[in-house]
C-alpha cells in the first residue's frame, strides 16, 4: 500500500504542530478520518521535548534539523547554480570560513515512500524534496518568468498550499505555503 498525497499532507500538518499519533497504521486511519472531516481524529499530542524518552520510547536526544540534502547529478555545477539562481538555495561554500545556506525555523516533513508509491511522478525517482516558501504565488511567477513550468494545486488544505516544479534533470521539487496558524509562515 503506498502512501497517499492526503497521508503526506497528514504528516507535514503534524510537522507543524497539528496532533501526532503512535504508528503508521494509525496515521493512515487517523488521516483517512481527518480528511474526511471527521471529529476528534487527532490522535495524542507529541511528547515534550524536556521528556528523557518520548511516549513512543524515543530518545531525548534527537537530531535538530536536516543538515544537507546530497544527491547524485550528471552536471552538479550546473545543477547546484540553478537551484542558487531559482530558489536562492546557497552553494556549499568553498571554505570552512565561510557559511553555507541558511534556512528560517519552520515544520519538516521526514517521510519514506514506498517503492511503487506514484508520488514523485516517475517511478525511477528515489527522491523529491519540498521547500517552504513564503509566498507560492510570488515564487511561482517569478519561475515562469525564468521559464520554468510550474503546476500549482489548486485545492488550499488547512495546513497550505503546493506547487511542483522539476529541476533541469527532472528532479520533482514541491513548494509549500505553509498556512497561516502552521508556525512557520512569517
Amino acid at each position: 500500500m503506498g502512501i497517499e498525497r492526503r497521508q503526506v499532507l497528514y504528516f507535514l500538518a503534524c510537522a507543524g504542530g497539528w496532533p501526532m499519533v503512535k504508528s503508521d497504521t494509525a496515521s493512515a486511519e487517523v488521516a483517512e478520518k481527518h480528511f474526511a472531516g471527521e471529529p476528534n481524529a487527532g490522535g495524542s499530542q507529541a511528547p515534550s521535548h524536556d521528556e528523557k524518552t518520548s511516549s513512543e520510547g524515543l530518545p531525548a536526544e534527537r537530531v535538530l534539523g536536516i543538515g544537507g540534502l546530497f544527491f547524485r547529478a550528471r552536471d552538479p555545477k550546473a545543477l547546484a547554480e540553478w537551484y542558487r539562481k531559482h530558489l536562492g538555495v546557497g552553494l556549499v561554500p568553498g571554505d570552512s570560513s565561510s557559511s553555507g545556506w541558511h534556512t528560517e525555523a519552520g515544520s519538516t516533513a521526514f517521510q519514506p515512500f514506498s517503492m511503487t508509491s506514484k508520488y514523485f511522478g516517475d517511478e525511477h525517482q528515489m527522491w523529491m524534496v519540498n521547500f517552504r516558501v513564503r509566498d507560492l504565488d510570488k515564487m511561482a511567477a517569478q519561475l515562469r518568468s525564468a521559464g520554468i513550468e510550474v503546476a500549482i494545486d489548486p485545492q488550499a488544505y488547512p495546513y497550505g498550499r503546493f506547487a511542483r516544479i522539476h529541476d533541469p534533470e527532472q528532479n520533482p521539487i514541491e513548494l509549500w505555503e505553509p498556512a497561516e496558524h502552521g508556525a512557520t509562515h512569517q
